[in-house]
Formats: C-alpha cells, sequence, structure tokens
C-alpha cells in the first residue's frame, strides 16, 4: 500500500474525531488500519482517530480494524478518570494547606473535547504564584518518590506523587527570548493578580484554570517552545484548536493580536492557523488571525512535513538505541538535531529560527551541566 494513502486516511479520520464530523474513506482503500493506528499513536491522538472511525458513513469497521483503537481508548478512560481523581484530591490538599494552584494544559485543555476520556493524558501542571511555588515545593517534595533537577530561570520542578508526574511551574517561561518570556511573564501577573481564571468542575472540586485569553497564550507558546526545540506533535496542536474553537466567542482577539506582535510571534501564529485550516480542518472562520494568502499555505505545508517526521515529543526521534548511549552523547546528538531543526525552521520562519538558536543554545548547554 503506498504510505502516502495511509497518511491521507490518518488525516481524514482524525479531522472528523476533532470536529465530531462524517467521513468517507472510499477514496482510500485498500486501507491499512494498521499504519494509521501507529501514526496516530507516535503523535498521541489516537483516541481522536478511534472517534473518527466512529464517523465513518460509506463502510463497516469490522472488529479485527477496530480492536487495535478499542483497546487504546479503554486504557485511555482508566487513567483520565485515575488522573482526574488524583488531580482533586491534590488540589483539595493544597488549598487546604494555603496555596492556591491553577491547572494548566492536560486535563484542563480535555474538558474542551467532546470526549475528554478520549484525549491522550500526560503530566499534572500545576501552575503557582510567587510564595504559593515555593509552599508547593516544601509541601509536597517530602511525599515525592523522586524529584528532578529544579530550573531555575523556568522556575520548573518535576516530581513523581502516587505514580502520577507533577510539574510545578513558578513561571512558563519558554528560553527562546527574554522578549517572548516578558511577555508570558506579564499574562502570568494578569491571571493571579487580577484573579483571571475559569473553573473545572472535577467532581466535588473545582480546579482553577487560567482565564481563556491568558490560557490561549499559554498553550500557544508553548507548543512553540517544543516546535522550536524538536519535539511537537498534533496532539498538542490538537488542544489548541479544541480552546479555540471552545471559547471562539468570546476571545479577545485584538488582545491576542497585541501581545503576539509584543513576542514577535505573528507570523508563527498565522502560519499555524494555515495550518489547522488546512490539514486539521478547523473552520477559518473561528481561527483568530486566519490568512488564506499562499504564503502562509506553503509554510503550513513545511510544518506538517516537520510534525510527521518528528512525533509527538520527538517521539520518532527517540526509536532505537538512544537509551544505551552515555548522558554526554545524548546531549551531543541532541544538540544536533537542534542545530539542524533551526536550519529548516529557517525556511519558514528565517528571523526567528536564528534569533531563538543562541537562547537555544545556551540554556541547553546550561541544561547539561546541571544533568537535567
Amino acid at each position: 500500500m503506498n504510505p502516502g494513502t495511509s497518511v491521507e486516511a490518518f488525516f481524514a479520520l482524525l479531522k472528523a474525531g476533532l470536529w465530531e464530523k462524517s467521513v468517507r474513506l472510499s477514496p482510500f482503500e485498500p486501507i491499512d488500519f494498521e499504519a494509521i493506528f501507529q501514526l496516530a499513536d507516535d503523535q498521541s491522538v489516537v483516541g481522536l482517530v478511534a472517534a473518527g472511525l466512529e464517523q465513518v458513513e460509506d463502510r463497516k469497521i469490522v472488529k479485527a480494524e477496530a480492536l487495535p483503537f478499542l483497546k487504546k481508548v479503554f486504557s485511555l478512560e482508566q487513567r483520565n478518570e485515575g488522573m482526574n481523581e488524583f488531580i482533586a484530591g491534590l488540589v483539595a490538599k493544597m488549598h487546604g494547606a494555603g496555596i492556591e494552584t491553577l491547572l494548566v494544559k492536560g486535563q484542563g485543555i480535555a474538558q474542551c473535547y467532546a470526549r475528554p476520556k478520549w484525549r491522550s493524558a500526560g503530566d499534572v501542571d500545576l501552575f503557582l504564584y510567587e510564595e504559593n511555588y515555593e509552599k508547593a515545593k516544601a509541601f509536597l517534595t517530602p511525599s515525592a518518590t523522586s524529584v528532578e533537577v529544579e530550573g531555575e530561570y523556568v522556575k520548573h520542578l518535576g516530581m513523581t506523587l502516587d505514580s502520577w508526574s507533577v510539574e510545578l511551574h513558578g513561571t512558563l517561561r519558554c528560553e527562546l527570548s527574554r522578549r517572548m518570556d516578558k511577555v508570558i511573564d506579564d499574562v502570568q501577573n494578569n491571571t493571579f493578580e487580577k484573579r483571571q481564571v475559569r473553573i473545572w468542575q472535577n467532581g466535588e472540586t473545582e480546579v482553577l484554570l487560567p482565564a481563556v485569553d491568558n490560557d490561549v497564550v499559554f498553550v500557544f507558546t508553548h507548543f512553540l517552545k517544543h516546535f522550536y526545540k524538536g519535539g511537537l506533535g498534533l496532539r498538542q496542536i490538537c488542544d489548541w484548536c479544541r480552546l479555540l474553537w471552545t471559547y471562539r466567542e468570546s476571545l479577545d482577539v485584538e488582545l491576542l493580536e497585541r501581545r503576539l506582535r509584543k513576542m514577535g510571534l505573528l507570523s508563527e501564529w498565522k502560519a499555524f492557523a494555515a495550518y489547522v485550516v488546512e490539514y486539521l480542518g478547523m473552520p477559518p472562520e473561528s481561527m483568530p488571525l486566519f490568512s488564506s494568502a499562499p504564503s502562509w499555505i506553503r509554510k503550513a505545508g513545511r510544518i506538517h512535513r516537520f510534525i510527521l517526521v518528528v512525533g509527538n515529543f520527538g517521539h520518532n526521534r527517540q526509536k532505537g538505541s538512544n537509551e544505551k548511549r552515555s548522558y554526554l552523547v545524548r546531549k551531543a546528538v541532541s544538540f544536533g538535531q537542534r542545530v539542524g531543526d533551526s536550519c529548516r525552521h529557517a525556511l519558514i520562519f528565517p528571523l526567528d529560527s536564528f534569533r531563538f538558536l543562541p537562547n537555544i543554545v545556551y540554556y541547553g548547554m546550561k541544561s547539561a551541566v546541571r544533568g537535567e
């Protein structure tokens, strides 16, 4: 079977699941469902593709074709239910100790999906302001079974609690440029000082999330960081789509554009906007600042090729024997990939690729020295 046909069928099913719309698979026959499952797994979107299978209108999906997806969906539902229960208990304990925290990314964004429990769950990301970040470290680390090296500039500390990976964020800085991080800090200050929040009712626990105008900035800059540092996948972009779609009527587009201009990221936004409209089927009228100009569509095509190569969080690059290599060799390989990515991205964003490269190298070397 032509591998290109598998990719086309995969994206047709992904769009159907992402937007809960009907899809026809006859143009892609014969269909290699094993290849589609592997693509979905590489990109951490098996749940969305499984939802797309339910929208097929021109053929019956037989048990053998659907079984791998059903098994994965069952596993996703169990993990999401367990994570939601863990988050409810953790947030309640922290509030009881006088520590206010927001949840970012992950399960908060999952609530924007038609089927929240079919989204691939990752870490529990807690966002804390000033003294609450220090309080959370003191409160949680004694109970952790493992604690990572703390990132000082970004104020980030990862740990394992009750088998769950928990990340404390004192900032959401991306280490790409000071200009970009300054605006992110301003948005953080707006979130906490003006209590710009929304609420996810998780069982009996109210979990605070950033207000949508601020969350859109956090989600976009986070996946852009992974794009420039070699690990962007479709799950992160689908999260962005669903957040924008869910709050399309209330988003302050003028505020968003001002912030993007201050960060120097308007080109990145427009290119990824073209990508989600062109390749993920997002309705163009619901995508802020979308332009159908040929230049943005060409950039979207380059983004598309990069995402298919690297997989979610660089999953495709991690396959093989990299684990057997020494720490320094792994870091050297990673450094080479970052430089290569910057050269590739220069074809899409020529100014920013080289503007960000010194910081990528600097913070990458600093991380290696600290053993992160």
